[in-house]
């Protein structure tokens, strides 16, 4: 069965790799044009571009996916099925060219978290599971019939990043199985019940990304997990799209901000009224009052600095009763 498989970021590489070991016969892959970053201007080619180049499978970078020059090069390629993970929305010319169909990889269980970050928005909204689904794409976003799906328990202390390589691995599984029903004609299709308490999963903005003091220290707390990049102590995932990071401004003593990112907290009950002040012993906690609980700061990256516990975070900075959260 001939696939051509269209992705871009590292988690759909990761897919892409494992459908290639597998033995499955990738004769194609569709990710965005190479970009240039970074003050040197250096060209960046995608995560799936890069699984392509080892393997020696042709790359298609389409600026535009109605280009008529793109279309006619998919109808050579003759494929039996188009494999989507994190790519931007098709025009209908193109999912309906494959005999078996296009299926898409959604991590969310459909049709709740339908949109460009599921991920996020489950740990942001507090959810207490997930999960991973495979359908076949129509021409409404994440709304074709559904293939298969897993659950996925999630505790108050997940972070995005986390999330993320969980859900890498679960999607392996997930899309090997799905390939084989489709291969062998086995699939039993079920269509989505939508309703209009369905949750979406909305992009995220800059005003998504900065803390609301005034908020509650769970709301608070859910928001930098769903936003962090922290994996364990010694790692951090390097996924800007996926782990932007929780952030807020830091008033010093003398009127100087530091911008600030938070990317491991925990929320402490606390009865105490004195709401959004900081509380320290300059060593080895800070502790932020909002108007229900506390939020303990565990991990930090100050603006042009390396990830630092607060312990670590304290040694360098001293806070007095004249700093401020803006």
């Amino acid at each position: 069965m001939k696939i051509i498989f269209f992705g871009t970021p590292t988690f759909a590489a990761l897919n892409l790799k494992n459908i290639i070991n597998n033995g499955h016969e990738v004769i194609a892959v569709v990710t965005p044009p190479d970009s240039k970053k970074g003050r040197g201007k250096q060209v960046k080619v995608s995560a799936v571009k890069e699984v392509a180049l080892k393997y020696n499978i042709p790359t298609l970078q389409p600026n535009k996916l109605r280009d008529k020059e793109f279309i006619d090069k998919l109808k050579y390629y003759d494929a039996d099925l188009f494999i989507i993970v994190a790519f931007r929305m098709l025009p209908e010319i193109v999912w309906k060219q494959p005999k078996k169909g296009t299926i898409n990889l959604h991590t969310s269980l459909l049709p709740n978290y339908r949109g460009a970050a599921p991920i996020n928005r489950v740990l942001i909204n507090g959810e207490k599971e997930t999960g991973i689904s495979t359908f076949f794409i129509n021409e409404n976003i994440d709304s074709g019939g559904i293939i298969l799906q897993k659950k996925i328990k999630l505790d108050i202390f997940t972070t995005a990043a986390q999330l993320h390589n969980k859900l890498i691995n679960y999607g392996n599984n997930m899309l090997e199985k799905t390939i084989k029903l489709i291969k062998n004609n086995e699939v039993l299709e079920t269509p989505q019940k939508s309703s209009i308490n369905d949750i979406g999963a909305p992009k995220l903005t800059k005003e998504t990304l900065k803390i609301d003091w005034e908020k509650s220290a769970d709301d608070i707390h859910n928001l930098v997990r769903g936003l962090s990049p922290y994996l364990n102590n010694k790692e951090i995932l390097k996924e800007v799209s996926i782990c932007p990071s929780a952030w807020f401004l830091l008033e010093e003593e003398n009127k100087n901000t530091k911008r600030i990112k938070l990317h491991l907290t925990e929320v402490i009950k606390s009865d105490q009224t004195d709401l959004v002040s900081l509380k320290t012993d300059n060593k080895t906690y800070l502790h932020v009052i909002t108007k229900k609980n506390t939020v303990a700061i565990l991990n930090l990256q100050v603006e042009g600095k390396r990830t630092m516990s607060i312990q670590q975070f304290l040694q360098g900075n001293k806070i007095t009763q004249f700093h401020r959260l803006l």
